[in-house]
């Protein structure tokens, strides 16, 4: 394995790094569908990243050990990951015109997943370089993966830690190649990643712990996790996590390791119908932290075997068969600590105010006292939809601290327009954040509710019934528009004047 050297001073730039990693797509694009493309890409960027690191710590460990191969051999064991000898990017690189890549490039991965049980163990189990489904006939399928490993072979995109020193650029640019591919797939690339900025703001809601447990029950590429542990400002926390979509699964692995967080317990199924996350004894484990941005009104989210959930997370009602919103809340609820737990969601504006059986939930959480705050989004802030939505925070610590009212922010008016996308600046984020803090009215576009008023309103939390945003229309001298008018018609008359005698002019 070889790979240009590099110079501590030879930085590289993120912005440079995600274009020439956004620009490596082009073999995909307008040939395979984004949906599936993205495996690859992001596969092969992860398979430099842990080349590049790798080839680094050789290096130092060569110089220590210039004729010592027994050492070097030993301290390598020692190492974050191992990478077999000849299964790296390099070496598939060097190999990009056999007729055979894709198996090779599949070889190699299987052989790095076997030297990393531990932390790797499964990730590269749904992808397949040598698929013709995916990737076309043998001719053109080598032609694309040839391609693929010149784009990657870069020097620009040399990820080697001693050019790209502290900052956190390969794990930066997985979360850009992700949220581009989101906007490309819309609907269903959204489904799988979380606009950075409202997970921001669910990160800094929750206000995480050091020592927490932090739980993403429908983690999709795992962003909103990373983005909750990195409030901590420290490594003393514990990641979990669970997503259906086993591809997606693999890369929020991927990404989870790519951020140093390789401890990270993320399992693949249905959280729903198959919670994989339990203690001990076999029930649901119990979490400091419980964040998600779950799919919106899911059809089909297995109401027909909630009646006799083990887990009796549906205790305060049935969510309706086509919209599983208030299923993914019930069990956030039921996996958040007693006490101290905080849950944060985000949802559709008709959870606030559906009725039937949504209702008669929405009602219980608020009787016992869990919901805390309901914050409305602006529109077009998501991919996939242009519909606003809302969150929802729950803290399961409001009883003891004597806290029986719920605050109401309608930030929906405020956001930097886009053309595709709406998003939050950091402007935005502190005036939510700083509300929520102060847990107080403000005119217009906060409102603390008491449980009286709740109830008055029949538990409906649609955001309009607490906070007024109604603006008054200035009065209008009637006087003043007189004469505006007369004025006005003066004026028009002496351009008809003039257009007249330049008709005459003309003959016409």
């Amino acid at each position: 394995m070889s790979a240009p050297a590099s110079s501590p001073t030879d930085r590289i730039r993120q912005s440079e790094i995600n274009s020439l990693a956004w620009k490596a797509c082009d073999t995909f694009r307008g040939v395979v569908d984004p949906s599936e493309y993205k495996n690859y890409i992001l596969t092969i960027l992860f398979l430099k990243y842990l080349s590049d690191v790798w080839l680094d710590h050789y290096d130092e460990l060569k110089k220590q050990f210039p004729k010592d191969e027994v050492m070097l051999r030993r301290r390598l064991a020692r190492e974050r990951f191992i990478l077999p000898d000849g299964q790296d990017f390099y070496s598939l690189h060097a190999a990009r015109e056999k007729a055979n890549i894709g198996e090779l490039i599949n070889e190699a991965l299987a052989a790095i997943e076997d030297a990393n049980k531990a932390k790797l163990s499964g990730v590269f189990r749904n992808i397949d370089f040598n698929s013709e489904a995916n990737l076309g006939q043998t001719k053109d399928r080598n032609r694309r993966l040839k391609l693929l490993l010149e784009d990657f072979a870069d020097e620009r995109l040399n990820l080697r830690p001693s050019r790209i020193g502290n900052l956190d650029i390969i794990g930066n640019t997985y979360e850009y190649l992700i949220g581009r591919f989101a906007a490309d797939a819309g609907k269903k690339g959204g489904e799988f990643y979380t606009p950075p900025e409202v997970a921001t703001l669910v990160a800094r809601l929750v206000r995480p712990r050091p020592a927490d447990r932090i739980c993403d029950p429908t983690c999709g590429s795992g962003s909103l996790l990373i983005k909750v542990a990195n409030e901590i400002g420290s490594a003393n926390y514990a990641l979990y996590g669970q997503e259906s979509n086993g591809s997606t699964w693999a890369l929020a692995r991927m990404n989870m390791f790519l951020h140093g967080a390789d401890g990270a317990r993320l399992e693949w199924g249905d959280t729903l119908n198959d919670p994989k996350l339990l203690d001990s004894s076999g029930l649901l484990d119990q979490f400091d932290v419980v964040v998600a941005n779950p799919p919106f009104s899911l059809d089909k989210w297995g109401q027909e075997h909630a009646a006799k959930d083990r887990f009796t997370r549906y205790r305060r009602g049935i969510p309706p068969k086509s919209r599983g919103d208030y299923a993914f809340i019930s069990h956030m609820i039921e996996t958040a600590r007693a006490d101290t737990g905080r849950v944060c969601v985000v949802v559709p504006h008709g959870v606030l105010f559906r009725a039937g059986q949504e209702g008669v939930i929405r009602e219980a959480l608020i009787k016992e006292n869990l919901l805390d705050a309901v914050i409305g989004l602006p529109a077009n802030l998501f991919f996939g939809t242009g519909i606003p939505a809302a969150i929802l925070l729950f803290d399961k610590s409001r009883t003891r601290r004597g806290v029986t009212d719920v605050l109401f922010i309608d930030a929906s008016r405020e956001c930097e327009e886009g053309k595709n996308q709406n998003r939050l600046t950091e402007e935005h984020l502190a005036k939510i954040l700083a509300t929520h803090a102060a847990f107080a009215p403000v005119e217009k576009y906060a409102y603390r509710a008491t449980p009286t008023e709740l109830a008055d309103n029949d538990y409906n939390l649609n955001i309009p019934r607490y906070v007024d945003t109604f603006e008054e229309e200035a009065e209008i001298d009637l006087v003043a528009v007189k004469h505006d008018i007369a004025r006005l018609e003066g004026e028009l008359a002496t351009v008809r004047r003039r257009m007249d005698g330049y008709l005459k002019q003309l003959g016409l």
